[in-house]
């Protein structure tokens, strides 16, 4: 955990931020969570159980901050509502169910080669992408069952 705090303290800093007492408690919880997607109200009842004084309005203007420097990555989900997540480890897609919204996680080979045989064959640098697919999860699948 330390190291990566160190590794937003340094982004912070080349940007002209601080590394207050709010935003470590914010990057906790991100880090101890960083399997999770949190929306920004989400985000603040976990950091309100460390920082019972931290408001709303803090969470929103740090998630802001964060997202532009690159140290999280806001996914927004057709516009219905957006989450966010640690960005600084690794590159990775999202299952999202339809019915309960889990959201999965997953990375594929296929689609790394896919990205390098687009670049090669449009002579295209590609800098950021996002993959979403949408469907219903094993748990909602159960339940139908």
């Amino acid at each position: 955990m330390e190291k990566l705090i160190e590794k937003v303290t340094n982004i912070l800093g080349s940007n002209n931020y601080k590394i207050t007492s709010q935003r470590k408690d914010i990057l906790k919880v991100l880090i101890k969570n960083k399997e999770r997607h949190f929306s920004a109200e989400e985000l603040y009842e976990e950091v309100k159980k460390i920082n019972p004084d931290v408001g709303l309005a803090t969470i929103y203007r740090n998630l802001e901050i964060f997202s532009e420097l690159g140290i999280t990555h806001q996914l927004d989900f057709d516009g219905n509502f957006k989450k966010y997540e640690l960005s600084l480890e690794r590159h990775h897609h999202h299952l999202i169910c339809k019915n309960c919204g889990k959201i999965i996680e997953f990375n594929d080979d296929v689609l790394e080669d896919f990205e390098k045989d687009l670049e090669k064959h449009y002579n295209f640098k590609i800098v950021d992408h996002q993959i979403k697919f949408y469907g219903i999860c094993q748990d909602c699948k159960n339940e139908d069952e």
